[in-house]
């Protein structure tokens, strides 16, 4: 047996020889973890003795992404992805698989490819495509010093003037279509909308896509000083009614598009798509249990993350003395995520947005809006969850006495406004819809009558 066994152990070697000898080719594999399921294409060229290659991420309508220092030790391949920050680093299987690790920023999950680009493309029914019986423009405006936007319009047939909408991304750095795993959400929503008589301006958030500026500097109040910028823009133009002014937010851009509204007069209507009436601390917590319920933790396990999570956030908070406050929050860290990760998560904790959003409670704004307000949540909304924030919402209008507002919680929807199973963003990239026709027909009715 021991023979044998030594037997099998050098032909696995030689063939991982073999292989890494013809690394060359396309290898495909799934990234999986908490609230993340994307396929992955890698292809390896060589050229001469050296290797380079691109990277494909079907799921996120993303071909090509050129890839850096590629190189094969043994049977080793490390490569290293700088347009997101990322690095691989997959050793050779005696199955010819290269079974490794994929690291971005603060976070490194497992990736195993294998041989082959046989990845279909997912499907994507609603993003629109030309011709469009309508007019789309590239423009781009100014906002804060050293912010030029750059952005879509949509202006349907006809003189005008025609009312007209600014869209307000979630957080992140997001591009004019907000796109996501292939969706392309503010797209479609853009032309539903553009074909029911609505012009529609969606720009790439500071420093993302054709946009100036830096997005790390950013916070919740530089957006909503984006999108006041968005407004000035619409009204300069001689198609689009200056008093018929709208603006449409989702997610963290639900929360933005108050803000501009509660100072300027100039809008005449709000749509918040999965917006939150409640401080950012109470909405991350609430979010992390959520998701981790239910991609299948144990209720135990959820509540320990839950409250070292708290303790984090209290720390951040409470702690004034920039030079303490590192080794504070590494000392809450330790435990809670890999070493190795212990850096740059306190750097994300540390960064402007971060921490205003923790302290942000959107309610006074909400309080103070007098314009006709629709505001729209999913039940099956994860992200920001459904039922707390859609009472805080809709008790912060109430006692502002607005009564041209319509509060709703739509069922089996998620955070994307997609028809889902259980709302985990594990599901996001798997469901074909973009948004469900529903709330589209809802919106631009709900406009019409404004």
């Amino acid at each position: 047996m021991q023979i044998i066994a030594g037997a099998a152990a050098l032909v696995a070697a030689a063939a991982c020889s073999a292989a890494a000898q013809d690394i060359a080719g396309d290898w495909q594999g799934t990234l999986s973890g908490p609230g993340v399921a994307l396929r992955v294409v890698v292809h390896i060229v060589r050229d001469g003795a050296a290797l380079a290659g691109t990277l494909d991420s079907p799921d996120q309508a993303t071909i090509g992404i050129p890839l850096t220092a590629v190189a094969l030790t043994g049977t080793t391949l490390t490569f290293s992805v700088p347009a997101v920050n990322g690095t691989y680093t997959g050793t050779l299987s005696p199955q010819g698989t290269l079974d490794g690790r994929w690291s971005q920023g603060a976070q490194a999950l497992p990736l195993v490819l294998a041989r082959g680009s046989s990845v279909p493309a997912m499907r994507r029914p609603q993003t629109p495509a030309p011709p469009y019986p309508y007019r789309e423009e590239d423009v781009s405006y100014a906002s804060a010093p050293g912010v030029r936007l750059a952005g879509t319009l949509t202006v349907p047939p006809g003189a005008g003037p025609f009312p007209g909408v600014v869209l307000v991304t979630g957080s992140g750095p997001q591009d004019r279509d907000e796109t996501l795993l292939g969706h392309q959400p503010f797209k479609v929503l853009a032309d539903h909308l553009t074909r029911h008589g609505v012009a529609v301006l969606r720009a790439d958030d500071r420093g993302t896509g054709k946009s100036t500026g830096t997005f790390a500097a950013a916070t919740t109040m530089d957006f909503a000083a984006d999108a006041e910028a968005g407004l000035a823009y619409l009204a300069s133009r001689k198609e689009i009614n200056p008093r018929k002014l709208g603006l449409i937010g989702h997610s963290e851009g639900a929360v933005v598009a108050p803000i501009v509204a509660a100072r300027n007069a100039s809008v005449a209507f709000l749509v918040l798509l999965a917006g939150s009436a409640l401080p950012g601390d109470e909405v991350l917590l609430s979010q992390q249990a959520l998701i981790a319920a239910a991609n299948g933790a144990a209720p135990e396990l959820v509540q320990r993350a839950s409250a070292a999570l708290r303790e984090v956030f209290t720390t951040l908070k409470t702690v004034t003395d920039e030079a303490a406050l590192g080794p504070a929050l590494r000392q809450k860290l330790i435990g809670l995520v890999p070493e190795a990760q212990i850096d740059a998560q306190i750097a994300t904790l540390r960064s402007p947005w971060y921490r205003f959003f923790l302290a942000y409670d959107p309610a006074p704004a909400l309080r103070s809006l007098r314009c006709p307000v629709l505001a729209l949540t999913g039940e099956k909304d994860l992200q920001v969850p459904a039922k707390p924030n859609v009472a805080a919402i809709r008790a912060a209008l109430e006692a502002g006495g607005n009564t041209r507002s319509q509060v709703e919680e739509l069922p089996g929807l998620n955070h994307l406004f997609q028809h889902a199973t259980t709302g985990s963003p594990n599901e996001y990239a798997r469901i074909e819809e973009t948004i469900a026709p529903e709330v589209l027909a809802k919106i631009s009715t709900w406009i019409e009558k404004q």
